[in-house]
């Protein structure tokens, strides 16, 4: 996940004539979020509070780099090369970068160009100047599909993007890619380029080379070093709770509960309860630190869900004979469990599926 940053676009210049475009530049993001424009001190004098401004552009870029969205810089590719080397990360967390030169010829993806945006804010630079957008990711130039985005605009999360590479080389080097999914949550989106895949019926073999598997499950004899795991929004929890539990001791049984099961934490689409317990702070802490919704249920719909272990007690104490399963079910909408009624002293918890 990219770092908490800005809305909009920070843009640079470090030459008078670079600052005339740059300043055009914010002009026309002025509907898209909204810039800010970045200029030499030097060029105070002309102008003004139309700008912020800098002493050293590499400071600048440095103190900026994490507060914006996105970077565009009117200068030398080289020069921005030089400033941004101490600043990368990971493609996971690193904004967008555009680089123009002064006359606004060209508008070159240099970072980020897939899940920070880069690509389509160098179409947009180049739209805004009539030039030309540079992009050399290799999926955009052969016009096949990014991975990491068609991840992204599916909620289908990478487990670890240092397996990225190799299957989006096998992809761009003409090989089918191998797909497992079994539940159907990525194929239908492959559609449009169904001839460079290969959709398995069977899990592949540990030694079968660079594939992707999605699943919501835990396999560690087909989550091979080589297979690309996406993990869909697959599993609705249903969970239950005492007045003044602890996160902590909530987050805890969460996690061993998907673990025993072998589901996939990542998995996790959203939280569900009953609406007596919609201001419980475990609760709002667990669904903010998962980055997942709480999904509220009165009581008067969870009655109407038959469940696997209705419990008279709960009845007598909350009104209502489920929460964990009947909040999951409703939550996925499905009759049906992943997980039946866990509990611990203190919490239940319920889990459901949630079909593609």
């Amino acid at each position: 996940m990219k770092p908490e940053s800005e809305k909009g676009t920070a843009v640079y210049a470090l030459t008078r004539r670079g600052a005339q475009l740059a300043s055009s530049l914010v002009r026309g993001l002025a509907g898209q979020g909204g810039a800010v424009l970045f200029l030499p001190s030097r060029l105070k004098s002309d102008f003004g509070g139309e700008a912020e401004y800098f002493d050293s552009s590499a400071q600048a870029l440095a103190d900026n780099f994490h507060k914006f969205a996105a970077h565009v810089v009117v200068g030398a590719t080289g020069l921005v090369v030089r400033h941004l080397a101490p600043l990368i990360k990971s493609k996971k967390e690193d904004p967008a970068v555009v680089v123009l030169p002064q006359d606004g010829r060209f508008a070159v993806s240099l970072l980020s160009g897939h899940l920070g945006g880069a690509n389509r804010l160098a179409e947009e630079m180049a739209r805004l100047t009539g030039g030309q957008a540079v992009i050399s990711t290799a999926t955009d130039v052969e016009g096949l599909p990014a991975l990491e985005m068609l991840a992204r605009e599916h909620q289908l999360e990478i487990e670890d993007f240092s397996r990225l590479p190799a299957v989006s080389r096998r992809l761009v080097e003409g090989e089918k890619v191998p797909v497992y999914d079994p539940d159907g949550y990525l194929k239908p989106h492959l559609a449009p380029w169904a001839e460079h895949f290969e959709f398995l019926e069977n899990a592949p073999e540990p030694d079968s080379g660079p594939h992707i598997r999605v699943s919501f499950r835990l396999n560690a004899a087909t989550d091979s070093e080589e297979a690309l795991v996406l993990r869909p929004p697959a599993l609705a929890l249903g969970l239950g709770c005492h007045v003044g539990i602890e996160r902590a001791e909530l987050d805890e049984f969460v996690r061993l509960c998907l673990e025993q099961a072998s589901l996939s934490l990542k998995s996790v689409a959203l939280l569900s309860t009953v609406e007596i317990r919609a201001e419980e702070p475990a609760l709002l802490e667990l669904s903010r630190a998962m980055n997942r919704p709480l999904i509220i249920h009165s009581r008067a719909e969870l009655s109407q869900i038959e469940t696997p272990n209705p419990s008279a007690k709960v009845l007598e104490r909350i009104g209502v004979p489920s929460v964990c399963e009947a909040a999951a079910m409703l939550a996925a909408r499905t009759d049906r469990l992943e997980i039946k009624k866990q509990k611990n002293s203190r919490a239940t918890l319920a889990v459901a599926l949630i079909k593609p």
